[in-house]
């Protein structure tokens, strides 16, 4: 088991690791939080940005860095190797520390670096195309 620490090693820390995971990794987002993230052998490591524009306050951007890397931290033994980066919108500085801690756990689902929870399927990607009914029959079977 991993230890409950979050240790520099567990951290995403130098510019050229930011620009690296910004430029060349994947991207989910929702209207709180942005994650970024680049597949690894390493164990996971967390990186946060959140600037002024999210919460003038220091206070509020401080709240918001400590829920995301507790949330990371009590993860991260189940999450898949690499760097992510989580990027805070705006409406992040509104909302609870709870809905934070789920849009982060819902990030990870939905990029597949966290195990779906057992009994809940997996939600669709926006944009997808639904299953083809059965019913409705192929170029092929109608020719016959």
């Amino acid at each position: 088991m991993t230890s409950a620490r979050f240790p520099r090693s567990a951290r995403v820390r130098a510019k050229s690791d930011f620009d690296r995971i910004f430029q060349h990794g994947r991207r989910v987002a929702l209207p709180v939080l942005a994650l970024h993230w680049q597949s690894g052998a390493e164990p996971a490591r967390l990186g946060l940005a959140v600037s002024r524009k999210v919460d003038p306050h220091a206070v509020g951007r401080n709240r918001i860095k400590r829920v995301l890397r507790d949330t990371f931290r009590r993860l991260r033994s189940d999450l898949a190797a690499g760097d992510y980066v989580v990027v805070a919108r705006p409406p992040a500085a509104r909302a609870s520390s709870e809905e934070l801690a789920t849009a982060l756990r819902g990030l990870l689902t939905r990029c597949g670096a966290l195990p779906a929870p057992a009994g809940l399927p997996l939600p669709s990607a926006p944009g997808t195309m639904p299953a083809a009914s059965p019913s409705v029959p192929t170029p092929h079977e109608e020719r016959g």
